[in-house]
């Protein structure tokens, strides 16, 4: 840092992303992105006239956008607000209620500790149960803002929707963000608790089940009010804080039904069997509903498997956090991309025996 930057941004420890490395070709497990290509109706809406017309800012209101998200979801216009991936809106989200304070879970998100130390906020983290699961019990009447990643960030563990109303209504003094970045392969989505909750704001994500990771496009749905707040910052911020292309892009792949559904049929298919192999070579794999898998073995560690695996061409993520250095994080691939991985750790395995 230089000499310049003040106290407190010395002290902010960034949020750390997953590699993109450049100096070979690998299979890329490691950072939850979704293996199969983005909809060809989406690509297609990048025309030649769209290009030219680049030299205009984009459309700070993202109305094509807003409408498509509203009419999937069955929610008015004025219950969405776009965003820069699902990042930027937990970023407003903090900032516009985090000076309560925020609590969620010890084994979490990583960035949402970045956004809070950036805000200024008071944190609370609850440990996750011997299971690493979420007890809904802990989070009521926090008198704070409340964080719940569904599912799980880390662990890709889920619950419930009827947990979720539970935390909803039991801290109806209190905003209750719900992340869920990953529901699309779960299946319980909160957005239709916004109509009768008005503390409940929903973050979402074009980047997992949409394939659309390199486009960065998020959205918020929640009430009106609290739409009006996440705007207020967004205007004092970024206005047009998405571009022209990604708001087609995430417009045509909302509407691409038929695409959407296989895509993820085919990572829920491909979790269930990856989670079997997985037990069946010894490995303790935590119950996932997302498009990624938490394993470990008691014949290697963690960070020696990641590094094993890397030295094989096969790219996955390892965390530090005391709670979960023994395991490794495996994002759900493309069935070829999953056998070449079951193939490395029976090689890896095979080794340590």
């Amino acid at each position: 840092m230089s000499r310049y930057a003040p106290t407190k941004l010395n002290k902010i420890a960034p949020y750390v992303p997953g590699e993109q490395p450049r100096d070979r070709s690998y299979i890329k497990l490691n950072t939850n992105e979704n293996p199969y290509y983005t909809s060809a109706r989406a690509v297609e809406s990048i025309t030649k006239e769209v290009l030219k017309n680049l030299k205009r800012y984009s459309d700070p209101e993202c109305r094509l956008l807003v409408e498509a998200i509203a009419k999937y979801y069955n929610v008015q216009n004025e219950n969405v607000l776009v965003t820069n991936g699902s990042d930027e809106a937990l970023a407003f989200c903090f900032q516009a209620y985090g000076g309560f304070g925020v609590c969620y879970a010890d084994v979490t998100y990583g960035f949402y500790d970045v956004l809070a130390h950036l805000y200024d906020c008071p944190v609370e983290h609850i440990p996750l149960k011997e299971d690493f699961t979420i007890c809904a019990d802990e989070y009521l009447g926090k008198k704070k803002t409340v964080v719940i990643a569904n599912p799980n960030a880390q662990t890709g563990i889920a619950l419930g929707i009827e947990d979720i109303e539970k935390i909803v209504e039991g801290n109806a003094e209190n905003i209750v963000i719900v992340d869920q970045a990953y529901v699309d392969f779960f299946g319980q989505n909160a957005i239709p608790l916004i109509k009768k909750y008005k503390n409940l704001i929903v973050v979402n994500t074009f980047s997992k089940s949409r394939s659309l990771a390199g486009a960065r496009a998020g959205f918020v749905v929640a009430d009106s009010e609290l739409i009006a707040d996440l705007n207020k910052i967004k205007y004092s911020f970024h206005p047009y804080n998405v571009n022209t292309l990604s708001m087609l892009l995430a417009k045509y792949a909302i509407e691409d039904e038929d695409y959407f559904k296989e895509t993820v049929e085919k990572i829920i298919a491909t979790r269930r069997r990856l989670s079997a192999k997985l037990n069946d070579l010894g490995f303790e794999v935590l119950p996932s509903s997302s498009n990624f898998v938490l394993a470990r073995t008691p014949l290697i560690d963690g960070g020696k498997l990641y590094s094993r695996l890397k030295d094989k061409g096969i790219l996955v993520r390892h965390f530090s956090d005391k709670r979960i250095a023994g395991f490794v994080r495996i994002t759900i691939g493309t069935e070829c991309e999953t056998d070449a991985l079951i193939g490395a750790l029976e090689e890896i395995l095979h080794e340590k025996g």
